[in-house]
């Protein structure tokens, strides 16, 4: 049978590697690409091409969703699904793969291998280098606008160092350019389309509307291209919406908890969201950093130790997460590719049988 691959708007390099990993194994591929990213994904399929990929072995179809989407999981020959996009997406593929198999549409049971969504935290300990986890966050919650599944999304700050994170987080995040994208000196662009932008101000106006404090950013702009300026916003009720729900912008929430409070504070972690792709932990205590990746050892499919919960290198850190967030078949390493394949055992005899019989039958 045949891959369907979907890929998202927001990695070029995603949309190669859903569609080629496939195809290593011996796969004929369908790879449907984003609407939003169709000319960047076409671009890589020529060069694929030019590389020497025979002709139809991937197999690029842009064209509307449902339509690409129906075709192939109507056919007989669907073997799997390789996947990346919202959870809601992936969910109702899976319950159309799942209706095809209780009718008996395919030859097998199809393979399903998806990352979606995240929500993911930073955990500033009290014994953390305050500059670095400053530093990391501004990095990871607003590179690429947030548009990333692994873009931090809700920080937890201990109390103790919470006025200096404070003070210097604003000040880093107050000085972020935000301007075209082919100005290179401007660290944020525009989001990608206006669904995109009107779901994030809505998010911002529900943040207010909850008594979340906007400290710094809470504008946009869409007269020329959608943009959003960086924004924070510190929150009292650590379950409120933008603790909770995935945003996909430069938008990062923070709640301050009592030192006291650390065991508390892990499993609002690991019960607040339906998520579980990246988290991050600031501590310079190696007891209390032990103590806490433990603890939220279901929390992140990826985790980082003084090190942002972005930016997962290829071959380094494979990549994916599971409850709300995947499969967590680990992208960048070779359990992606034994999703892919069928395996078959062989056994071959050189002792022929000169009697049926076994030797307990003779006693």
């Amino acid at each position: 049978g045949f891959t369907l691959a979907i890929s998202p708007f927001n990695f070029t390099a995603i949309g190669g590697n859903l569609a080629a990993a496939p195809a290593l194994v011996g796969n004929v591929v369908i790879w449907k690409p984003s609407p939003a990213a169709t000319y960047s994904n076409y671009l890589v399929h020529k060069v694929l091409l030019e590389a020497g990929l025979p002709p139809s072995v991937i197999q690029f179809v842009p064209g509307d969703p449902e339509v690409v989407v129906k075709e192939a999981l109507d056919s007989r020959d669907f073997a799997s699904l390789h996947f990346t996009g919202s959870t809601s997406v992936f969910r109702q593929l899976w319950k159309q793969i799942g209706d095809g198999v209780g009718e008996g549409r395919y030859r097998n049971y199809p393979r399903i291998v998806g990352e979606t969504g995240g929500k993911n935290f930073h955990l500033v300990h009290k014994s953390a280098d305050v500059t670095n986890a400053v530093q990391q966050s501004v990095r990871s919650g607003f590179e690429y606008q947030g548009q990333k599944c692994s873009a931090l999304s809700r920080i937890y700050v201990s109390a103790s160092v919470w006025p200096e994170f404070q003070e210097k987080f604003l000040k880093e995040v107050a000085s972020i350019k935000v301007g075209p994208s082919e100005q290179w000196e401007n660290f944020m662009g525009p989001v990608i389309g206006k669904p995109g932008f009107d779901k994030i101000v809505g998010y911002i106006e529900k943040a207010k509307q909850e008594g979340g404090e906007i400290l710094c950013g809470g504008i946009a702009d869409d007269s020329k291209g959608f943009f959003v300026q960086p924004t924070v916003i510190l929150t009292k009720d650590p379950k409120s919406v933008t603790m909770r729900e995935e945003i996909f912008g430069p938008v990062v929430t923070v709640y301050v908890y009592q030192d006291e409070d650390l065991d508390k504070t892990l499993d609002l972690i690991n019960s607040t969201t339906d998520y579980a792709l990246t988290g991050a932990i600031f501590a310079q205590d190696r007891a209390a950093l032990i103590k806490t990746s433990n603890a939220l050892r279901n929390a992140a499919g990826n985790m980082y130790y003084n090190e942002k919960c972005t930016g997962a290198v290829v071959g380094q850190q494979p990549f994916g997460g599971s409850r709300g967030s995947g499969t967590n078949d680990k992208a960048g390493s070779i359990s992606l590719f034994w999703r892919f394949v069928s395996a078959r055992s062989i056994k071959e005899g050189f002792v022929g049988l000169d009697n049926f019989g076994y030797p307990s039958n003779l006693v």
